[in-house]
């Protein structure tokens, strides 16, 4: 019987294809070196700190560089326990941030080898763009940056964190086209079409990041200079949009057929391969990234879906707000009062400040003088769901608020 579904449901599934015309032109390019001249030149990359040690050679070229700062970088580790979009599971079938960072390189570098683009800098990209992001997913983001802008009148995003990690609490010189990439990947924002925005100097993209901290709208007039970078934004909705409903029918929230078919599908090797397919087909050549119009209005039909059946779902959400929240103020007051009371045998000092300045990189002014407040949200921002909750439970002992955690045998009894 179970054959026999698995067989039915394959007899459903929609894969489009190239048109034999793209499909050609691109065969044919490839074979007469003749592709679209498109891609962003090596030769223009901008850096903070122009140093020897840092320029392109025959081995290792610009991005490659970018790419192995970043996974070299402490807080890469940390992607393997941050909550993607299900937290309280301890499963390892349920995706963590960790895979989604690699679903998004895979998925952009598909794209940008079929239109002749740098592949390098879209995994640098891709590989850094949640590397600042919190525990607990977009609610522990939520949960951050209520506290923060409670405190500071600041506000905490994860994209713009990312930012902040390799750019100034680990100070790598990541290349401005990694860093703009990173900073403007919003996969919450979605186009029928991306053009990229020239940015010519550190200068104009610190303003914007700065803007970004005094309103979070600033966010979303945030534009990729490249047109890897581009692809990367698309590609990260890509990646979770039909895993996220894979992990939902496994950790028992939803089963996948309660979702409407379109053009893109249901499933999610239907909707990366049809998306995939799609953007190829209407941007190979052109100076932008775009989808048609019925794939577009399918994708956004697909997210607003995900939203209503899974991400607002209150089995979802609501532990998250009951529970995550109270200890994430509990503790980022805890660490703020050690922090400015100076008790250097607090954790904020031994396994923070201390961990940060194990790195040994050349500061405009030591990591510590940093604003308080700006610490404790870097602090909390680097922890893994685990890291959490084990420096809660060191900081408050005494504390009822516990998190339940489902197993694997837990979900067999849903």
């Amino acid at each position: 019987m179970w054959y026999n579904d698995i067989n039915e449901v394959i007899s459903l599934l929609n894969y489009e294809k190239l048109s034999e015309n793209i499909a050609e032109r691109i065969k044919n390019d490839r074979v007469n070196n003749t592709l679209p001249q498109v891609a962003f030149c090596e030769d223009d990359v901008v850096r903070r700190n122009d140093c020897e040690r840092d320029k392109a050679n025959i081995i290792r070229t610009a991005f490659i560089r970018d790419i192995d700062k970043i996974i070299h970088c402490p807080y890469y580790n940390r992607y393997a326990d941050k909550t993607q979009v299900f937290s309280f599971y301890k499963n390892d079938d349920i995706s963590r941030r960790s895979l989604h960072v690699q679903l998004v390189s895979r998925i952009a570098r598909t794209i940008g080898k079929a239109l002749g683009l740098n592949l390098d800098l879209i995994e640098a990209i891709a590989l850094g763009h949640d590397i600042g992001h919190t525990p607990f997913g977009h609610a522990g983001e939520e949960f951050l940056d209520e506290l923060y802008f409670s405190h500071t009148g600041r506000h905490f995003s994860h994209n713009i964190h990312s930012v902040r990690v390799l750019d100034k609490i680990f100070p790598y010189n990541i290349s401005l086209q990694t860093l703009n990439g990173i900073a403007a990947h919003d996969g919450e924002m979605e186009l029928c079409e991306y053009h990229p925005r020239p940015l010519d100097s550190f200068d104009e993209f610190d303003e914007q990041i700065e803007n970004c901290y005094i309103d979070k709208k600033n966010i979303r007039r945030l534009i990729p200079s490249t047109l890897e970078g581009c692809v990367m934004r698309i590609s990260d909705i890509i990646a979770y949009l039909g895993k996220d409903r894979q992990d939902a029918e496994r950790a028992h929230i939803i089963d996948n057929d309660d979702f409407s078919g379109s053009a893109i599908g249901r499933y999610n090797a239907e909707i990366i391969n049809n998306l995939i397919v799609n953007i190829v087909e209407n941007s190979y050549g052109k100076p932008y990234i775009k989808m048609d119009e019925k794939h577009f209005e399918a994708l956004k039909k697909a997210k607003a879906d995900n939203y209503a059946l899974i991400y607002k779902n209150d089995r979802v959400s609501d532990d998250l707000h009951h529970i995550v929240m109270p200890m994430m103020r509990k503790m980022y007051d805890r660490l703020l009062d050690d922090l400015v009371g100076g008790n250097k045998a607090a954790p904020i000092f031994t396994q923070h400040i201390n961990y940060v300045n194990k790195a040994h990189y050349t500061r405009d002014i030591p990591y510590e003088q940093t604003e308080p407040n700006q610490i404790v949200v870097d602090y909390i921002a680097s922890m893994t769901d685990d890291y959490f909750v084990d420096l809660y439970a060191h900081l408050f002992p005494e504390s009822k608020e516990r998190i339940l955690y489902k197993g694997y045998f837990d979900l067999l009894l849903i």
